[in-house]
């Protein structure tokens, strides 16, 4: 209906509702003596509309009626009856006796009656006649809705509003006991999460909407499970809020909180840096990467004198240091963008800044890439750290952190025995000194640069297939909170020496992860093939925290373990062998490279001799 009809409708009810507010009043006699009702109607005719038009009573499209739309109704209806009022007491109320007020309160009540309920009607009759029009021909499916929150009746609603879905809602699961046998816009909430396979043969269900957009990756699993053995198909609705964030795009699969795919519970990651660099000079090195800029934000929000980003590729310093003058701009940041494996270079950089903490994240880390061009990780990963150490020792740097990775436990690729080297130069250079040396093992962190978590999403984007390598697979998993809590706490707790790992819970299939990030999208594997393509070369089938006959002793976090045991193997040559690895990687003579790392890590044999 045109806003012009509505109008004419308006004035008629501005009409009818004078009429029926002296009849309330007065009863149907009021004609005979009562004379002030022609000049009240009058009025009412002048008035009323005008202040309708004024509050955007005719800008409105009826048809989809809000209850933001009867409070504007609402408010244009008292702004009328409060100028009739004043008419009344400043003109009717002089000219004739006894005007009653009672009058300008039931026009009030009967115009937002009669003109609310216009507009709820041309509602009314504008969806009958759109589900009549749009469902000819649509055979619908019976859908059961998890999650009576509201999202879950945003979703009901939409289902009903629009036919051309073919969805029909038979009702809502949930696991509040508040909410059980409740209807909620006329659907009943069935049952609990438990009850989902029953609900679903018992309603003849179809299909399964999960409205929960903040639920937990667990209780999503459960759900996508159930409904598995329950035979029916699943998917995700995302939130109107992850929609107006960004947070999901235009494919509508649902934005999965890498916390989701743990399969734990998330170690507590509060700030724990406070003393350790509250108004000292910060160094990290890597600053620009994942776990860099993640470590200078919690250095950050500790309060250091100023912090240095130490960074090979000048894009990821740029956007750190951008990140850091924008959330902290009273802090002082010197963006450096230098290699670590310049000796000269970073003599000058530990001279002009003067650092006392170093956390040095700089690293290649990708185990295929390094197969590739394993010089690169033994000048970057091996001689690099040797240089960094080198620098923190003359330069008087009291503490020092190298993070490290569980591939270097009885490393099989060339990445895992460069970190497992580049432990013991730290390991060195702790009993040398007397410093706070120390070095921090963590497993795979999602979400990091180069994941397989944004591997595998890319992958699902593009409609599949999933590669995995092995269905046997398995890895320790954690977030980058996570890894950036357990290289503080290693800071904090370390005297010199200490090689610290996480406690991360039991190892994770791949595939599983996989499949997750598959459910968790929305999708299941049927949508989304996984392929398996083959272990490659100097990748394990299933990593370890520390190597055999050493073990894990707690430390004064729960979740930080400590690894102890004959750590010694060769250090006691470990200088000539590093003087000799440099000759190696610099004339590019692989096979030399590989011999000195054996030398110095005991049955490591590199992939080009396991072939």
């Amino acid at each position: 209906m045109k806003n012009r009809y509505v109008l004419v409708a308006d004035v008629a009810l501005v009409a009818l509702s004078a009429f029926a507010a002296f009849t309330a009043r007065f009863d149907f006699a009021f004609f005979e003596h009562r004379p002030e009702f022609l000049p009240y109607l009058a009025a009412a005719l002048l008035i009323k509309p005008p202040i309708f038009l004024a509050f955007g009573l005719y800008r409105r499209y009826w048809q989809y009626t809000t209850i933001a739309d009867i409070a504007v109704i609402l408010g244009a209806a008292a702004t009328s009856s409060i100028v009739m009022a004043l008419f009344v007491i400043v003109g009717i109320g002089r000219l004739f006796d006894e005007f009653s007020r009672v009058v300008v309160v039931n026009d009030l009540i009967i115009t937002v009656l009669t003109t609310a309920g216009l507009r709820v009607l041309i509602r009314a009759v504008h969806e009958s006649s759109e589900r009549r029009a749009l469902a000819q021909g649509i055979v619908n499916r019976r859908v059961l809705i998890v999650g009576a929150g509201a999202a879950g009746t945003m979703v009901a609603r939409e289902m009903t509003r629009n036919p051309q879905l073919g969805m029909h809602p038979v009702g809502f699961v949930d696991d509040d006991p508040n909410k059980l046998s409740k209807q909620l816009g006329g659907l009943r909430v069935i049952g609990g999460i438990q009850q989902l396979t029953e609900i679903v043969a018992s309603y003849r269900v179809d299909e399964v909407v999960i409205a929960m957009p903040t639920a937990p990756g667990a209780t999503l699993r459960q759900v996508v499970n159930l409904c598995r053995e329950a035979g029916v198909k699943s998917q995700a609705m995302p939130g109107v809020f992850e929609l107006l964030t960004g947070k999901v795009g235009v494919n509508r699969l649902r934005n999965v909180d890498i916390s989701d795919l743990l399969r734990r519970s998330p170690a507590n990651t509060g700030n724990p840096a406070g003393d350790l660099v509250r108004g000292r000079v910060v160094l990290v090195t890597g600053g620009g990467g994942s776990i860099g800029s993640e470590l200078v934000r919690q250095i950050a929000n500790a309060s250091p004198k100023c912090i240095a980003l130490l960074g090979h590729g000048e894009n990821s310093i740029f956007d750190a240091d951008a990140m850091l003058r924008a959330d902290f701009p009273g802090l002082p940041v010197h963006p450096v963008v230098a290699d670590i494996r310049d000796r000269d270079r970073m003599g000058h950089v530990f001279d002009r800044i003067q650092p006392q903490v170093v956390f040095h994240a700089a690293a290649h880390k990708h185990v295929p890439l390094m197969e590739e061009n394993p010089e690169e990780a033994v000048s970057n990963n091996i001689i690099g750290t040797r240089i960094v150490v080198e620098q923190a020792i003359r330069t008087a740097v009291d503490r020092l952190v190298l993070i490290s990775t569980d591939k270097a436990v009885s490393p099989t690729s060339v990445m895992g025995a460069s970190k497992r080297i580049a432990e013991l130069i730290v390991r060195q250079a702790a009993r040398r000194t007397g410093r706070a040396f120390v070095s921090v093992r963590f497993g795979n962190v999602l979400g990091s640069r180069g994941s397989v978590v944004n591997t595998f999403k890319k992958q699902i984007e593009r409609g599949g297939p999933v590669t995995v390598t092995h269905p046997q697979m398995t890895r320790f998993f954690m977030t980058i909170p996570e890894a950036v809590h357990l290289v503080l706490q290693a800071s904090a707790l370390g005297k010199g020496g200490e090689l610290f790992v996480l406690d991360m819970g039991e190892p994770v299939r791949i595939v599983d992860l996989a499949e997750d990030l598959i459910k968790l999208s929305g999708l299941t594997p049927e949508d989304i093939p996984i392929v398996f393509s083959g272990v490659r070369t100097g990748e394990k089938m299933h990593e370890a925290l520390f190597e055999e006959g050493r073990r894990g002793r707690a430390t004064a976090h729960p979740e930080v373990l400590e690894v102890v045991g004959d750590d010694d193997t060769g250090l006691d040559r470990l200088d000539e062998v590093l003087d000799r690895l440099n000759e190696a990687a610099t004339r590019g003579d692989a096979a030399a490279a590989y011999r000195l790392m054996s030398t110095l890590i005991p049955g490591f044999v590199p992939g080009p001799l396991r072939r």
